[in-house]
């Protein structure tokens, strides 16, 4: 016997038990909300968790691009109270 016959066998006993039984039925859902939802926390800490190399850099080039932009933008206000006040 393969493998294979084996794996249908059981999905489709637990296919059976699901349909058939309300109770299972409602702990099939709760695990498979439970298990997508620490899935998702998973992936959100590893994509947002600052001890991580590749999100301090991104943060760090973030931070950068923000001041190069603020220092331009008071530059640019110094500069146009300067022609203000001169004139």
């Amino acid at each position: 016997m393969e493998y294979y016959y084996f794996l249908l066998f059981i999905f489709g006993l637990l296919g059976w038990f699901i349909v058939t039984d309300e109770s299972v039925k409602k702990a099939f859902v709760y695990l498979t909300d439970f298990t997508l939802t620490k899935y998702r926390m998973w992936k959100w800490w590893l994509l947002n968790n600052p001890k991580n190399p590749i999100v301090k850099y991104f943060m760090w080039r973030r931070s950068m691009k923000m001041a190069k932009e603020l220092a331009e933008y008071f530059d640019e206000k110094k500069i146009n109270e300067e022609k203000q006040n001169g004139s």
